[in-house]
């Protein structure tokens, strides 16, 4: 595929969040590649996220798990799977996510970029900036790729849930 603008990256990205239609992984690779990478110190916080729909058989189990987003508190202070109970109360789904995570500058596809590593079980999530307040996700590890398919998400800042929940 032909490399893109930045531009083009970040408009292609807000299409793909707001259609929801299934992307070519490569497409999505595209966007990846043109989207600068991020630092931890820059992603801490609280985020909201979805999916980034490829054809991975995770599409859509997030949904169901009533998945919120992140909290990324500091380094190694990360709430990987924050979702909401019945009451729509958020909480760390340590269940779900095998535990919590950390947070470490992390090589992938020849970049190093902030990561988010899960204690529980082989999965690494890379992050670049989409913009001040948006970041796209890839999900990479042992368990996550799927018939050499990554599966992709973004995350929004949720500075309006950050005093719910925690720890």
């Amino acid at each position: 595929m032909t490399p893109i603008t930045s531009s083009e990256a970040v408009a292609g990205f807000f299409e793909r969040v707001a259609s929801q239609q299934i992307s070519e992984p490569a497409e999505l690779d595209a966007i990846w590649a043109a989207l600068p990478v991020v630092t931890v110190d820059e992603i801490l916080g609280d985020w909201r996220g979805g999916e980034l729909p490829s054809g991975h058989p995770m599409d859509g189990q997030l949904e169901k798990v009533g998945w919120h987003g992140k909290w990324f508190r500091s380094w190694y202070d990360v709430a990987p799977m924050v979702c909401r109970d019945a009451d729509g109360k958020l909480y760390s789904n340590t269940e779900i996510g095998k535990g919590e995570a950390s947070l470490w500058p992390v090589g992938f596809r020849g970049e190093v970029t902030a990561s988010m590593v899960y204690d529980g079980q082989p999965v690494i999530d890379h992050f670049k900036r989409v913009d001040e307040n948006t970041l796209m996700g890839i999900m990479n590890g042992k368990t996550s790729l799927v018939r050499d398919r990554h599966f992709y998400f973004y995350l929004q800042r949720d500075d309006d849930h950050a005093d719910e929940g925690g720890k």
